[in-house]
């Protein structure tokens, strides 16, 4: 049996980042969020105070 391994770039798990897609007029704002690798997200909507007090929490760069 033979196995492979993946090449993948090093993951560093202190890096967090955050791009913002839309801010709602309903005061609603849509995000992206990822950890360590910035092509790997999920997106998020909060309002926008949950969302100022989420990244500082997170420490969280905005791309």
């Amino acid at each position: 049996m033979e196995t492979s391994t993946l090449d993948l770039p090093a993951c560093d798990l202190t890096r967090r980042s955050v791009r913002v897609l839309q801010k709602r007029a309903n005061g609603f704002v849509d995000f992206e969020f990822s950890v360590g690798w910035p092509e790997l997200s999920v997106e998020l909507a909060m309002t926008e105070a949950d969302f100022e007090a989420f990244c500082q929490v997170q420490k969280a760069r905005l791309l």
